[in-house]
């Protein structure tokens, strides 16, 4: 994508190259220091890559939770009670 490596972002963006390769295999998170990185680089608003990641952490715990969480019942009261 972009015709931009790996090696080339990292260093672009002042980081190691093991890192975005970590971020990519997906064996690493995104960090605030990461995010605003990647962000000045791709013209982006801060934070955008913190709240990418947490989309995705919170499906990945949807799904590793998805027993228990069926099995909870919402307050009365609460909106999902409604």
């Amino acid at each position: 994508p972009m015709e931009l490596s790996q090696y080339r972002l990292a260093k672009e963006v002042g980081v190691p190259q093991r890192r975005i390769g970590e971020i990519v295999a997906g064996k690493r998170a995104i960090t605030a220091d990461t995010d605003l990185r990647l962000c000045r680089f791709f013209g982006l608003s801060d934070g955008w890559w913190l709240r990418l990641q947490a989309d995705y952490d919170t499906e990945l715990a949807k799904d590793a939770l998805a027993k228990t969480l069926a099995k909870i019942k919402p307050w009365p009261g609460s909106k999902r009670a409604a």
